[in-house]
């Protein structure tokens, strides 16, 4: 298997409607092949601008040389918490660091709003995602009542203070 080559000219960008098909067909894709594709994730890719952004979240676009490569969706999950959701890369993107830099600008983005931890759910199939969060310091949690996504049996914090430092950057 060849590596996929280095990141081009890649920017981290706020949501932008002339990418609003991009972001659904790339998480749709991968939220079916494995079989998590729910309602719950229709709203997001259908209408993110007012199901992410509108509530006082945000929704971030990696792009390279035009073409969205990976996103990452902060949901504002009230005064004090952000939930990390959406977070995809392209299979041609994937093994570069995009989904932690992705990952990295939604816990800033929560940090700026004054959030004082960034939740996410997750799925058990997904291994790779959850080396990145846990890489990134975000501890398992039991599963709160109530979620959206019936197929989520991850529940994953990381709680923010002034003094946090990512361990990648130590």
């Amino acid at each position: 298997m060849a590596d996929n080559p280095p990141i081009g000219q890649l920017t981290i960008i706020p949501y932008e409607d002339r990418y609003r098909q991009a972001f659904a067909r790339l998480n749709r894709k991968w939220l079916e092949e494995f079989g998590l594709l729910e309602d719950a994730d229709r709203k997001h890719l259908d209408t993110p601008r007012e199901s992410i952004i509108a509530p006082g979240g945000q929704l971030f676009l990696a792009v390279e040389n035009g073409m969205v490569v990976g996103t990452c969706a902060a949901v504002n999950r009230g005064e004090s918490t952000v939930e990390m959701a959406k977070l995809v890369t392209a299979p041609v993107a994937r093994r570069r660091g995009i989904g932690r830099l992705l990952a990295r600008t939604v816990i800033d983005f929560a940090a700026g709003v004054g959030a004082k931890k960034v939740v996410l759910v997750s799925s058990t199939k997904l291994k790779s995602a959850l080396g990145l969060y846990t890489s990134m310091g975000f501890d398992h949690r039991p599963l709160p009542a109530g979620l959206e996504y019936a197929s989520a049996d991850v529940y994953m914090e990381l709680v923010l203070s002034s003094d946090h430092v990512d361990p990648v950057k130590k």
